[in-house]
């Protein structure tokens, strides 16, 4: 299952490969981010997979280069302890990838393919040559071929709408109305009144609706007496 420690007799042949796999296995798998426009994308995964390989490397040469040490020395080597920083340090970047629009949420997958392509450099840095490389084919499979069950996968869509109208006391429930006819629900409602204007606005968000339907919403919300001004997203 492991790589061998040397490669033709050589131990700093056995790196290199070790090295060049993780930087395959991650360059793959951000090359597919990449291709969708994400913020990280090849040249992150890669570094990152490249780099946590390093450190799994550096880890491993901790007990060799103090193998002298005896018990009674006050030095002591975990090299575990490099791994589960690994583990840790990631979050950080993966944090960095991730964006909060209102309620929705972008860059989680891309935050955790480069967890993952961090797993792929400890696999490798580990010489664990197989399991490394059947994780990145499973990655990117589920990267490539899962997607395309998005379209096919119903699921709630929330829109963002926003309403300004003369100040009517019927006007909000004329705006309930247009929504239950649809079957739709009200996820969240903020509203604002100007009292010297005579003017609402209304910020609602709208869900239970699986395709887009902003447009005619905006058509029959137009028809509501008093309106001024709509926008959606």
């Amino acid at each position: 299952m492991f790589l061998p420690d040397t490669l033709a007799g050589s131990y700093t042949l056995a790196i290199l490969v070790k090295l060049l796999l993780a930087a395959l296995a991650g360059g793959i798998i951000g090359l597919e981010r990449e291709k969708h426009g994400r913020p990280a994308g090849l040249r992150t995964h890669l570094l990152v997979a490249l780099g946590a390989c390093l450190m799994m490397i550096i880890s491993e040469s901790f007990p060799l280069k103090y193998a002298g040490a005896d018990a009674t020395s006050a030095l002591r080597i975990d090299p575990a302890r490099t791994a589960a920083q690994i583990v840790v340090g990631i979050g950080f970047l993966g944090a960095g990838v991730i964006l909060k629009e209102g309620i929705s949420i972008r860059g989680l997958t891309t935050a955790a393919s480069l967890w993952m392509a961090a797993g792929l450099g400890m696999a490798f840095g580990m010489g664990l040559a197989v399991p490394g490389a059947l994780a990145a084919a499973i990655a990117l499979i589920s990267l490539i071929f899962l997607k395309k069950l998005e379209g096919i996968i119903q699921k709630d869509r929330y829109l963002f709408l926003t309403v300004v109208a003369r100040q009517r006391a019927e006007i909000f429930g004329e705006l309930e109305s247009i929504f239950a006819a649809r079957n739709l629900r009200i996820a969240n409602v903020e509203s604002d009144l100007d009292l010297d204007a005579r003017k609402i606005r209304f910020e609602f968000i709208i869900t239970e609706h699986h395709r887009r339907i902003g447009q005619e919403l905006t058509r029959e919300i137009m028809a509501v007496e008093g309106v001024q001004r709509i926008k959606f997203r």
